[in-house]
């Protein structure tokens, strides 16, 4: 009787501990976040400067927490076919987007039909961001982007801008180029970035917006040139390069920043974690020196900025397509 009574002993303690363990969970889901692999979807190819950050910053999170962070690349139709894996996903923290304009906010704002909505992703934490840069096939007769609108105004329609894809940064780029100075190009959008790229670099189109990091080969083996830099202040990495400001090009400016997502309704202890987590990876020495080489201004911060951030993005594009700057597909 005496054994019969310790097992049951031992019987209700290990029932209570479970119970005890399950309580626990479930008042903190990010207790034991993450247990397993995480998968991290980046919405474009390989190479581009979103899929090199969340490389860096993955990378950082597993050497964290011990568990793999697997950067899946699933380019197409502007990012929304990787938003849109994000989007339908389980809530859980398992399944993360690279969030940049294209994605997470273009291909909502622009178009009649989207794929997903705002509301179906709860923002995590800005990372980073880029200020475009406008390049071209070395034979292109522009040597800056002032000579760029001249020759695209003599020349109307002839000048073809390529992007990578319908909602991304470039696109809207190109778009508020276009409703600043006048200019009517033809727009060839690509999958990505680097695809759109390459097809300049060999003279099979003019000129695309692109970024430092993405572009850094081609601009240093001189296989495409830079006409401009789309922000008030010269980049570092490009400290030769004129700005639009300089240039006299106003109300042009355009950047490429890169954040991270959730699916909506993920929990909100997970989501700070993971925010504490990253701003934390952010403040590495060895991240800060790679990103600063790629031309990244690192952000960071609180969900909360992120947001903000998210909102004020939105109400700006809003206002260029009711303007009828941007054309919703």
């Amino acid at each position: 009787m005496r054994i019969v009574r310790v097992l049951v002993g031992l019987l209700i303690c290990i029932l209570v501990g479970t119970g005890n363990s399950a309580s626990a969970s479930s008042a903190n889901p990010a207790g034991g976040y993450p247990n397993k692999p995480v998968r991290w979807i980046v919405p474009f190819p390989p190479g581009a400067s979103n899929d090199l950050v969340a490389r860096l910053i993955g990378q950082k999170l597993a050497e964290a927490w011990g568990q793999q962070f697997v950067i899946d690349n699933r380019p197409g139709a502007g990012g929304s076919l990787g938003a849109s894996i994000v989007a339908d996903a389980a809530a859980d923290g398992y399944t993360l987007l690279v969030a940049n304009p294209g994605p997470s906010i273009n291909n909502i704002v622009i178009r009649k039909k989207p794929a997903y909505r705002l509301t179906d992703f709860a923002p995590v934490v800005l990372m980073a961001y880029t200020p475009l840069v406008l390049v071209a096939h070395p034979a292109f007769p522009a040597s800056n982007a002032r000579e760029l609108i001249a020759y695209a105004k003599a020349n109307p329609g002839k000048v073809n801008w390529a992007s990578s894809g319908i909602g991304s940064a470039p696109h809207i780029g190109l778009a508020l180029f276009q409703a600043s100075t006048g200019v009517n190009v033809t727009h060839i959008p690509y999958k990505g970035g680097a695809q759109a790229l390459t097809e300049v670099a060999t003279g099979q189109v003019h000129v695309l917006y692109s970024n430092s990091s993405t572009g850094a080969a081609h601009i240093k083996s001189g296989r495409v040139k830079v006409l401009g830099v789309a922000d008030s202040k010269r980049q570092p990495v490009l400290p030769n390069v004129p700005t639009f400001e300089e240039l006299g090009i106003k109300n042009a400016d355009a950047k490429l920043w890169i954040g991270m997502s959730a699916p909506a309704k993920t929990p909100r202890p997970i989501i700070d974690k993971l925010n504490r987590e990253v701003n934390r990876a952010l403040e590495l020495p060895d991240i800060k020196q790679r990103l600063d080489g790629l031309g990244l201004v690192i952000e960071g911060g609180s969900v909360e900025k992120f947001e903000a951030f998210i909102k004020d993005e939105v109400e700006r594009l809003s206002k260029l397509v009711k303007a009828g700057a941007i054309e919703q597909e």
